[in-house]
């Protein structure tokens, strides 16, 4: 994705030949070693003519060869680990950096903690406005204030296991007089909505993208959503009562332990991915009829946002050029 956005915005970007490991005997797997090594060896030649004052790694596999062939070269050197588990990448690449920016507590699992800086995750500065934005957000969808409002969110590309959820409790959800925002994701949306039509009417909006997600934040009075980091940081900062259904197709079900951290500050409630067709529509009628948990858990995750990660982040990178 980043091959194509980022000459967008207008900035230049270069690849390397690497991805990551897979868990059992493949091609890619025996070309690994010869990837690594190409891959140090350009990033190498692209920090020597680049000549940065500081590098920073966000544990993609291409952060392990630049910020390794960077550091060799004496260029200080800054983490970002989103998770609340460290990846594999920036556990290898902790030893070589002078600072680690974390989003959850207890990483020093993982990390030398005199490394580790608090910062939580940088996310879009205007969900801190969905806060206020009940009103708005509700007129924006054509939706009413008297009833209650279930936001589903499963990424730009959808989530086949929160639609099929959904699409299963849907009448439910429906007669029970719940208004349901729902983002299906490009490639799920045809399917859907041909497959709703007879559903479709004043309680749903189904969609394949959300442009205005602090409208969408606003107007929920429950979310239900994956539990990748960045997803988790703008509920955070949204503060809505959430229901996470981490995804089992990640690396080392880091989603699953981002899920947990909130359950145990008492911040979400998590269905997993197995369940999720069973108990995901009963658990959010349930959630949408508790108000006193829903301020309980709005609370919680309200207590967990950073506001001002972005700043934070950078004032380190600063910090060690200086």
């Amino acid at each position: 994705m980043e091959m194509q956005k980022v000459p967008e915005a207008g900035y230049k970007i270069e690849g390397l030949w690497i991805s990551g490991l897979q868990r059992h005997l493949t091609l890619d797997n025996l070309a690994f070693p010869l990837k690594v090594i190409s891959s140090v060896a350009r990033a190498t030649k692209l920090v020597k003519n680049f000549k940065p004052h500081a590098v920073v790694g966000v544990g993609g596999y291409a952060s392990g060869p630049l910020v390794f062939a960077a550091t060799r070269q004496g260029v200080p050197a800054l983490l970002q680990e989103q998770n609340g588990y460290a990846g594999l990448t920036n556990k290898l690449l902790a030893r070589y950096v002078q600072k680690i920016c974390v989003a959850y507590p207890g990483l020093e699992a993982y990390f030398p903690a005199q490394k580790l800086v608090f910062t939580g995750n940088p996310v879009r500065r205007d969900i801190l406005e969905a806060r206020h934005l009940k009103a708005q957000g509700l007129k924006h969808f054509g939706l009413r204030p008297e009833r209650k409002t279930l936001l589903i969110i499963g990424g730009s590309l959808g989530a086949r296991t929160l639609n099929k959820s959904i699409q299963k409790g849907l009448d439910q959800l429906l007669e029970q007089g719940v208004q349901v925002i729902w983002q299906t994701g490009k490639f799920y949306y045809d399917t859907l909505y041909e497959a709703t039509k007879h559903q479709q009417g004043e309680l749903l909006r189904i969609m394949p993208f959300i442009k205005e997600m602090p409208l969408a934040y606003g107007a929920a009075d429950v979310v239900i959503s994956r539990a990748g980091a960045l997803s988790i940081s703008e509920l955070c900062l949204a503060a809505k009562p959430s229901i996470l259904v981490p995804s089992p197709n990640v690396a080392e079900d880091h989603q699953t332990k981002n899920a947990r951290n909130l359950v145990q500050e008492g911040a979400a409630l998590l269905v997993r991915d197995a369940q999720a067709p069973e108990e995901l529509v009963p658990e959010a009628l349930r959630l949408l009829q508790d108000a006193a948990q829903q301020q309980e858990l709005s609370r919680n995750i309200s207590r967990l946002a950073r506001p001002q990660a972005a700043e934070h982040i950078a004032n380190e990178i600063l910090g060690l050029i200086k």
